[in-house]
């Protein structure tokens, strides 16, 4: 996995408007057959070569919410990071990822509310350039005044 910034807390008191994170991750069969074991979706779309060459795809996809676990890893690792917590996220499916994609995961600071500490960051998705995934996250940020 590559990112650019290490991980850790950036407190409501740092965050800037227009601020990015991002990460790449290689989303592997292993990524997927784990992802199927722990959320118990095992759709043979996901899992099945022979089901999913039959299907709109025309082959195996990962599953939707497994890249969208990638927006909620910049999140809790960068930006704000460690602390935050989530309190609402919105999402469109726009293109599916495939085992063996690399999928960039940006999330971006578009709204600040520092009386409530709430941060609404743009999120997206995309391989090769391409965007699969966006969507709006709304967090409550870490503070030093309490954290």
């Amino acid at each position: 996995m590559l990112d650019n910034l290490p991980r850790g807390t950036i407190c409501i008191e740092d965050i800037e408007m227009g601020m990015t994170r991002y990460l790449r991750k290689v989303v592997t069969d292993e990524d997927i057959e784990m992802f199927a074991q722990v959320s118990t979706d095992r759709n043979p779309v996901h899992l099945d070569d022979d089901y999913a060459r039959d299907t709109i795809f025309q082959g195996r996809i990962a599953h939707g919410m497994l890249t969208a676990g990638l927006i909620s890893a910049v999140i809790g690792e960068q930006l704000p990071g460690h602390g935050t917590v989530y309190m609402g996220q919105s999402l469109k499916f726009l293109a599916p990822v495939r085992p063996g994609d690399t999928v960039h995961a940006e999330v971006k600071v578009i709204d600040i509310d520092m009386a409530k500490r709430r941060v609404k960051l743009d999120c997206h998705c995309s391989v090769d350039g391409k965007k699969v995934l966006v969507g709006e996250a709304m967090v409550l940020a870490p503070s030093r005044k309490f954290d």
